[in-house]
């Protein structure tokens, strides 16, 4: 009997942690944003019998590795490279979360053989007019506001009030369930236990090149990569994000030749969670 199996992929002097659910081919290989992991798929994962899903935590996060951020650092393309040789996927359908959406992106405008159809959940791609980043994100990826952050990470009760106001933004209520995405894997990445270290610095390398990020991204959009690749593209978007929603899908979408739009009622920023049902059907109606 096949049964879902975790992997640890050795890259530079470090590891990934891979969650590979077998099943039928082509596999949907699933990104986490940041700053969560995997765990932001285990509602959705279950619902694609009989097809393969595969999730991954980037450096840093989760129970991936964090010698690899401290000295000689991959990027989390990187990452997905080293998961697709490792696994030895020729064809995939790709899903990025958050912060992985450009990732997916990139990938799938450089490897078009490998990528069938690209899955955006909730993201971004350049300095959009819709695009409201959390004024967490903001703060972090300020180098002005350095200093400021510099303080609040190192205060754990400040750290805390910022998470839960971040959270307050994101779902509208003081309410944090202890089964909800943020205690299952948000506020894991920023307090360690005794066996997964805290994702501190892989964030804030994610969140110090965000600015240069987006002005590479309004790069390709420029040069017409997008609105000429032969790419499939699905907008999965929570209707109650307030911040990456369902005007900048709109937006997005309009950079791709082949596109649609899904907004998932009742939704936050993590539709995948809120709505595994609705988010599956519409992975699972995807041509293959």
């Amino acid at each position: 009997m096949n049964e879902t199996t975790n992997a640890a992929i050795r890259v530079t002097d470090d590891r990934l942690h891979v969650v590979d659910r077998p099943g039928e081919d082509p596999p949907f290989v699933m990104m986490h944003g940041f700053p969560d992991d995997h765990h932001i798929y285990d509602r959705l994962a279950p619902l694609f019998s009989p097809r393969r899903v595969i999730a991954f935590d980037f450096f840093g996060y989760g129970q991936s590795g964090r010698a690899a951020r401290t000295g000689e650092q991959t990027t989390p393309w990187e990452d997905l490279t080293a998961v697709l040789d490792f696994l030895a996927l020729d064809e995939v359908v790709l899903v990025g979360h958050d912060a992985a959406g450009p990732v997916a992106i990139d990938y799938g405008l450089e490897h078009p053989e490998r990528v069938l159809q690209l899955v955006l959940l909730d993201t971004y791609f350049g300095h959009a007019p819709a695009l409201r980043l959390p004024e967490m994100i903001r703060l972090f990826a300020d180098p002005e506001l350095a200093p400021l952050a510099d303080a609040i990470v190192a205060d754990p009760a400040q750290l805390l009030w910022l998470l839960n106001y971040t959270a307050r933004q994101f779902f509208g209520t003081d309410e944090l369930p202890p089964d909800g995405i943020t205690v299952t894997s948000i506020l894991p990445q920023f307090f360690p236990d005794a066996d997964t270290p805290d994702a501190l610095a892989a964030f804030r390398a994610w969140t110090g090149r965000l600015f240069a990020d987006l002005d590479l991204q309004d790069a390709r959009i420029a040069s017409g990569q997008l609105e000429t690749a032969d790419l499939p593209v699905t907008l999965i978007v929570g209707a109650d994000d307030a911040y990456l929603g369902p005007d900048l899908a709109r937006h997005l979408a309009e950079h791709f030749p082949k596109s649609d739009v899904a907004i998932v009622p009742h939704a936050s920023h993590w539709p995948q969670w809120d709505q595994p049902d609705v988010v599956a059907r519409h992975l699972l109606a995807l041509p293959t």
